[in-house]
């Protein structure tokens, strides 16, 4: 059995030494550098039109915002296996595989209902066109 002070505190292990703990300031500054670099680099991208092929640019610039909301999950938010033992992480994973469902069963109806829906009668195309 382990022994707690009576301040509460636990003395940190050797384990933890070469990792800065969950809130600190390198963590922070750390994850806005990267933040910050993967806002630039889509807004270069696009706006710089470097590359010509849209589909391209508009691939990296989705496969970056990814990137980035990983950055923030980890680095601002804390969000890792260890954390409330696992909990925590598994809570956020449920949570992006509903919104990730949701949004996919969302465009799936639009775009069936987009294409099944009747057209549009000539006279209304005379009257508002």
């Amino acid at each position: 059995m382990s022994h707690v002070p009576a301040s509460g505190r636990v003395a940190p292990s050797d384990h933890d030494a070469d990792q800065p703990p969950d809130g600190s300031l390198r963590s922070y500054l750390t994850g806005f550098a990267l933040a910050a670099i993967l806002t630039v680099i889509p807004f270069w991208l696009v706006m710089g039109h470097v590359l010509e092929n849209h589909w391209l640019t508009t691939s990296i610039v989705l496969g970056l915002a990814v990137v980035q909301i990983a950055v923030h999950v980890f680095y601002f938010l804390h969000l890792n296996t260890r954390s409330e033992g696992g909990w925590n992480m598994m809570a956020f994973l449920l949570t992006v595989i509903l919104v990730v469902i949701l949004l996919i069963a969302s465009i799936w109806v639009m775009y069936n209902e987009n294409a099944n829906m009747m057209p549009m009668s000539p006279i209304y195309h005379t009257q508002h066109g």
